[in-house]
């Protein structure tokens, strides 16, 4: 018999737990939900003025308000699950350091990343899981309808949205535990939400506005350095500017997507296990 826990059961036990605790505290468990729906409707509000003003990002780059709404939908699908998963663990990563609770995480027999990244989940911000799907309907339903060149979507492409939307994930999640693993060496790192906002803003928005002047040593370092702007560019082009899935020769950002997503998950893995190295214990 294998000594390796279940971790989809741990999981499924971690995030049991975190919905009975949200739901002791229903009624902030609905204002969180409210506040999430009333930021996703006020960003839409704000696009639609910019598209009473322009047709397009750029003529040449294909985004459309349409395209542009799967794009943002795409975003807030990756970002929640982020969110909800990932970000209130390595947020109160510092505070296990502080109060030696780490001590216990490093004595149980289970994987520590796993153990600190997803013992809490926050479902308040899965709201945005429904808010992203509508989204993604109402603007595929636009681009597949229109009369003048409606988009045709391969069912491979269905297949590979979901796929390219974990890749996102994990690259964010990598980028996540690797910031909250500095907690080691810096102690309280309050600035981790502040240096997520920073360097994910640039994944907010296509990667063809920086391809231009001054932009372009940002588009080469948040593509191939941080690999931030492959998030959900690769995704949202699947749907909103579908490719040819039997075309291979097409598809070289997708592939390098899939090598930022190991390269991103094999490095967090490092700088977690580089810092575990450097703490000392609250006994020692």
């Amino acid at each position: 018999m294998s000594d390796q826990p279940a971790y989809g059961k741990v999981l499924l036990t971690f995030a049991r737990n975190s919905l009975i605790r949200d739901m002791t505290f229903r009624t902030n468990f609905l204002l969180d939900c409210v506040s999430s729906v009333a930021w996703s409707l006020m960003n839409i509000g704000f696009y639609l003025i910019i598209f009473t003003h322009a047709d397009s990002i750029g003529p040449e780059w294909g985004w459309g308000k349409h395209e542009f709404f799967v794009f943002l939908g795409t975003t807030w699908l990756i970002n929640s699950l982020v969110q909800s998963f990932c970000m209130p663990n390595a947020n109160e990563f510092s505070e296990l350091i502080r109060t030696g609770n780490l001590d216990f995480a490093l004595l149980k027999p289970i994987d520590t990343q796993f153990l600190i990244s997803f013992q809490r989940v926050e479902w308040a911000s899965l709201i945005n899981v429904v808010t992203a799907l509508v989204l993604l309907g109402v603007s595929l339903w636009h681009l597949t309808t229109r009369p003048d060149d409606p988009i045709v979507i391969d069912p491979i492409v269905l297949f590979l949205y979901p796929v390219y939307i974990l890749t996102g994930a994990a690259i964010l999640y990598s980028l996540t535990i690797a910031l909250a693993a500095t907690s080691i060496w810096l102690g309280r790192n309050q600035s981790l939400y502040d240096f997520w906002f920073y360097i994910t803003n640039f994944a907010r928005y296509p990667m063809e506005i920086y391809r231009r002047g001054w932009g372009m040593p940002l588009w080469g370092f948040f593509t191939f350095v941080v690999p931030v702007l492959v998030v959900v560019n690769v995704p949202a082009r699947l749907l909103a500017q579908p490719l040819n899935p039997r075309a291979w020769w097409e598809w070289p950002l997708a592939g390098f997507a899939l090598v930022a997503t190991a390269s991103s998950l094999l490095g967090s893995r490092w700088v977690f296990n580089r810092a575990l190295l450097s703490y000392r214990s609250a006994s020692s």
